[in-house]
């Protein structure tokens, strides 16, 4: 019977399917890792957003005295920069490989991606903590979280943001008190053992909840894909490695590589990324050139209780 050796592209595949499963903010965003960076000044893309118009009304069965009205298009666009080298380096002895390592994907890739899902997701995080919204901060109030998850909603759709897939993204604290309200019915989801869909606890007032422990736990966003953006990129193989590959799905991109320390006899195992984050933001008001503002999301907090009085 043949040898049943383990193959570079195999590896890797494996890998960007383990990190895609354990990704939760990442999969909440609009991630790309089709951008192409080669050769961009900075490293730097430009994504064209296309224009937007109103219609207009001609008077009807009029004497045609006036002229129709003619719109100019004026597309906009983001700059998402690559500026993040993400990895996980791993040695392994060949004692290790030839006696302890039974299935490598289990003990050797899965905690190199679990290390690069939660950086990736850090990142995410801190983009959307420190983003700068149009809106101030909508309260909730902990005894009753719903009030001010409609009031996040009436925000968007003033905005006139797209009702699909929004997400409010719930702080832990916030799930607590939204649990104890008694307002949310368990939603059961199967089919799926990603970390997203444990996360998600329902869907309420138009929004797919999810909690996270990478935000602050009395705060809670409501977004739209569009609002954040996550870009990636698979770096290139080098030549001097003994195998490695790069692999790109739904958004993401990742390279795994692997070579031999002869003097030190032990493999390296090695999986990174590239990434960039960046927040979308829209013309708000009329004019030439109005401001551009965060519109597709909105931030929600839920004070620290105030504490008792002490008895005298």
């Amino acid at each position: 019977m043949a040898n049943a050796f383990l193959k570079s592209e195999t590896i890797a595949a494996t890998a960007l399917g383990l990190l895609e499963r354990e990704l939760v903010l990442s999969n909440l965003v609009w991630s790309n890792a089709g951008f192409d960076f080669t050769g961009a000044k900075a490293d730097s893309v430009t994504v064209r957003i296309p224009a937007q118009l109103n219609a207009r009304e001609y008077d009807w069965r009029s004497d045609r005295s006036s002229d129709i009205v003619l719109d100019e298009l004026a597309e906009d666009s983001i700059t998402v920069q690559l500026n993040k080298d993400i990895y996980s380096a791993v040695a392994i002895t060949d004692e290790e490989l030839t006696l302890d390592i039974k299935d490598f994907g289990s003990q050797v890739l899965q905690p190199q991606v679990n290390a690069v899902a939660k950086a990736i997701d850090a990142g995410v995080a801190n983009m959307i903590e420190t983003a700068t919204y149009s809106v101030p901060a909508i309260t909730i109030d902990e005894k009753d979280p719903f009030p001010a998850f409609i009031d996040a909603r009436a925000a968007l759709n003033k905005n006139e943001v797209p009702t699909n897939d929004r997400t409010l993204l719930i702080g832990s604290d916030v799930e607590t008190a939204l649990l104890k309200s008694g307002r949310l019915n368990d939603v059961s989801k199967s089919g799926s053992d990603s970390a997203l869909r444990q996360a998600m606890v329902g869907n309420l007032a138009g929004f797919n909840l999810v909690t996270s422990n990478a935000i602050n736990p009395r705060a809670a966003y409501a977004f739209v894909p569009s609002a954040f953006v996550l870009a990636t990129r698979a770096p290139a193989i080098p030549a001097g490695v003994t195998s490695g590959s790069s692999q790109s799905y739904n958004g993401l991109g990742m390279r795994w590589v692997r070579d031999y320390d002869a003097a030190k006899l032990r493999d390296r195992s090695i999986v990174n990324m590239y990434a960039g984050f960046n927040v979308m933001t829209d013309p708000v008001g009329a004019g030439k050139n109005p401001p551009k503002k965060l519109v597709r999301a909105v931030k929600l907090d839920m004070p620290t209780a105030s504490k008792p009085p002490a008895d005298k």
